[in-house]
């Protein structure tokens, strides 16, 4: 990780105030987002800031408009379905974008050093880490290694999913991916205050593997995912929700 430093070149753990006025609001960082990721439906994308002179232009510092907190899996490449490029997406993965304290402390250093102004939890159907959840939780088979720890974070959506009433892998994964807004924002009072002090925004997002399309599940503000439904359904078979 890199940012600005201090006068005299020395490094320095500020806030970072010189990013593009025009993705420096929450509001305008997801537009932005949602906006890369149609041109990536439509199969037209830009390819924006993946040049030999941008890479240049960012070595000596970050300026990221979004943090991605996403799910492992290979097929959710962030910078390609956003259609983004060099330093514009601070990304944190884990299997089922779960969020340990590592991740927790990499999602402040990108909002309170970096100045940040966007946190996207980025899930997709048919999650292999929420399958592997339920699969424990209906036969009580513990995973071996590290797997455990990863399946344990799923567990408390599982549950939830249950009281809701909720039984299909994708309505699951949606209530997974809220849980993770949540624990992001009850984990970290770092972030919590950057958002209730209008600095920042917290939005949980659905990728579809086929379609390539994503759509808002849950949002801090709440006001929040009903951003992308003013220019347009982000995904055409499946409604926003908040």
């Amino acid at each position: 990780m890199s940012h600005s430093g201090t006068p005299g070149g020395q490094p320095g753990p500020q806030r970072t105030t010189d990013r593009a006025p025009a993705l420096s609001e929450p509001a305008r960082a997801y537009a932005e987002l949602v906006a890369g990721n149609r041109r990536f439906v439509g199969g037209a994308p830009r390819h924006p800031n993946q040049d030999a002179g941008h890479r240049a232009a960012v070595a000596d510092g970050q300026h990221p408009f979004a943090v991605i907190v996403g799910c492992s899996d290979s097929r959710l490449a962030a910078e390609i379905i956003f259609d983004r490029g060099l330093g514009d997406l601070f990304v944190v993965r884990t299997a089922g974008h779960t969020a340990g304290p590592e991740v927790l402390g990499s999602v402040e250093y990108a909002v309170t050093v970096l100045g940040t102004p966007l946190v996207v939890v980025l899930g997709h159907d048919s999650c292999g880490a929420v399958q592997a959840a339920r699969e424990v939780a209906t036969t009580g088979t513990q995973p071996q290694g590290h797997l455990r720890a990863v399946v344990d974070a799923v567990l408390p959506s599982l549950r939830r999913a249950e009281t809701e009433g909720v039984q299909d892998i994708d309505g699951i994964v949606d209530i997974h991916i809220a849980q993770t807004v949540e624990t992001l924002l009850g984990q970290s009072p770092v972030l919590a205050d950057e958002v209730a002090q209008g600095r920042c925004a917290v939005v949980g997002v659905s990728y579809r593997l086929a379609a390539g399309a994503v759509r808002p599940v849950a949002a801090v503000p709440a006001g929040f995912a009903t951003l992308g439904e003013e220019a347009g359904p982000l995904d055409p078979a499946a409604p926003a929700a908040a």
